[in-house]
């Protein structure tokens, strides 16, 4: 091994031969040697703030199945950056966030832009985070960091790297793979399948799981051989059960009386993939019926460990439920009664938002992949606009906003022209509104739908439900986001009038490139956790 073989080539070798040649960031000086001459069969996809650098990657992440490559400037990047670690974390998304350090001899002395304790930075939020001890241990802890990306469950791991060991001499990392699928303990599968199979009104509850393992076709088999009705579980990032079967129930809430009385009137309930429960709002109850049975199968030791009731399996999900389609006896059971359909509202001035979401659906391409960001608006939105194929569907489970744009513009890249929209609220958009500018610059097929309602809806909706009426800090107005759009080089337009709905959409929904369609609807009518219009 000679000495021009250097952990820089090591990095871009390794990276290579696992797929992850898109690199998407910030870069600043502390990347500089990392980023010279950069190799011709690697794109870099450059962010205009970090979290849309993490947010790409995300969206990338999940379109490709394969962890996507993050590169931050030291601290202040990571720092910028670590809202949509969070949601990363959260949500499962396996990506390797490289980030640049000081020099190794600078390091003594806490330079400008070093990184202190820079392992410890991003934690809790990511899997593993090292910044190894010497510069020739940099590609072995970098094959390490991907492949505990890339283990169940999946998520964000983080390397630091001194500027000054990209240069120095390295060894390429020895190729090996990880099979990474696990199922659970026999006797556990047969005690859950036991119980279904005895079962007078068994319920399926499920989560992102289900779609971070392509296991749909499977859940879709044993909720029809055991009859069940399938819900999907409170905030969940992705969907998980085709919205138009007739086993489909709709969105649990995140509040624990109402989630309880939700699922009272069955005795046995299954959740796949997904916490055992996520609640935003406080209520007191129990989390459950009392003399119901939950089974619990997922593939996080941590998550299985802190539910608060019923038994859980420590499986990934297509190996446990596969399992459970050995066991589990068809049943004839009732399908559950029809959800209603909602009426389309009346065309009114200011517009309603669930005319919005209407309209969309009436003209939305059959390939579309939607995402979605109006916390305010989220119960109608699901409720208006079902979610019938597989990974159509992405959302921010974590709650912090900013994520979905930037993850729509990931998805975009990773895609085969498919149609990206957008359906955000105005508060959101302008936490990564610098990701318009990526999707104008790549030219990508999205469409983005800002349902503006003057302000942050949903602090406004959960004052209401405390009995606070006049919420400081919720208003947000003023802003001009079809201008907005194109000074970042992304066309758009704003439409205030019902009349003026539908062409707008049709032109959104067709340009070739970007487009931002800014909707303003009325203020009152957003609602929360079972009050859907």
């Amino acid at each position: 091994m000679t000495t021009e073989f250097t952990v820089r080539d090591a990095m871009f070798d390794f990276c290579r031969r696992v797929g992850m040649t898109t690199v998407f960031g910030n870069p600043g000086s502390t990347e500089l040697r990392m980023l010279r001459d950069f190799p011709a069969d690697f794109s870099y996809v450059l962010g205009l703030q970090e979290i849309v650098a993490v947010g790409a990657a995300a969206g990338h992440a999940i379109g490709t199945g394969n962890a996507a490559l993050v590169n931050l400037h030291s601290a202040g990047g990571v720092g910028n950056a670590l809202g949509a670690v969070f949601t990363a974390h959260r949500d499962r998304v396996p990506m390797v966030i490289v980030a640049g350090q000081q020099t190794r001899a600078m390091l003594p002395t806490r330079p400008f832009l070093g990184a202190d304790e820079a392992e410890q930075f991003p934690r809790p939020y990511v899997k593993w985070s090292r910044q190894p001890a010497r510069a020739e241990d940099v590609p072995a802890a970098l094959a390490e960091a991907y492949r505990t990306a890339m283990t169940p469950p999946r998520g964000p791991v983080f390397l630091s790297v001194p500027e000054d060991d990209w240069d120095r001499p390295a060894e390429p990392v020895p190729h090996r793979e990880v099979r990474a699928a696990f199922a659970a303990d026999p006797a556990a599968l047969r005690e859950a399948a036991d119980a279904l199979n005895g079962a007078e009104n068994p319920v399926i509850v499920v989560g992102s799981g289900v779609e971070d393992e392509n296991a749909l076709p499977l859940v879709v088999d044993l909720a029809e051989r055991v009859g069940a009705p399938v819900w999907i579980s409170p905030l969940s990032g992705r969907s998980g059960f085709p919205e138009d079967h007739a086993l489909f129930q709709g969105f649990l809430p995140p509040v624990r009386d109402q989630l309880a009385r939700r699922l009272e009137a069955h005795d046995v309930v299954l959740v796949l993939g997904a916490p055992v429960f996520n609640y935003h709002v406080h209520s007191e109850g129990p989390f459950i019926a009392e003399g119901t049975r939950l089974f619990h199968l997922d593939c996080d030791p941590v998550q299985t460990a802190w539910a608060p009731v019923g038994t859980s399996i420590l499986t990934t999900i297509r190996a446990g439920v596969t399992g459970l389609l050995d066991l589990v006896d068809k049943a004839d059971r009732p399908a559950p009664e029809p959800r209603p359909r909602l009426a389309k509202p009346p065309a009114t001035d200011p517009l309603d938002a669930a005319l919005v979401v209407e309209t969309l659906r009436e003209r939305l391409p059959e390939d579309a992949i939607v995402v979605e960001e109006c916390p305010s608006h989220r119960d109608m939105f699901h409720a208006r606009l079902p979610i019938t194929r597989p990974g159509a569907f992405l959302t921010m489970g974590s709650g912090a906003l900013g994520w979905s744009l930037p993850m729509g513009v990931g998805r975009a890249l990773a895609g085969s022209g498919e149609r990206i929209v957008c359906v955000l609220g105005d508060g959101a958009i302008m936490y990564s509104v610098q990701a318009l500018w990526t999707a104008a610059q790549h030219r990508l097929p999205m469409t983005v739908i800002v349902l503006n309602n003057g302000g942050y809806g949903a602090v406004r909706a959960l004052g209401r439900r405390i009995g606070i009426e006049d919420i400081v800090g919720a208003d947000v107005t003023g802003i001009d986001f079809a201008a907005l759009a194109r000074g970042h080089g992304c066309a758009g337009r704003a439409v205030t009038a019902a009349a003026d709905l539908d062409a707008a959409m049709a032109e959104a929904l067709g340009h070739d490139g970007p487009f931002l369609l800014d909707v303003s609807v009325m203020t009152d009518n957003s609602a929360m956790y079972g009050s859907t219009p």
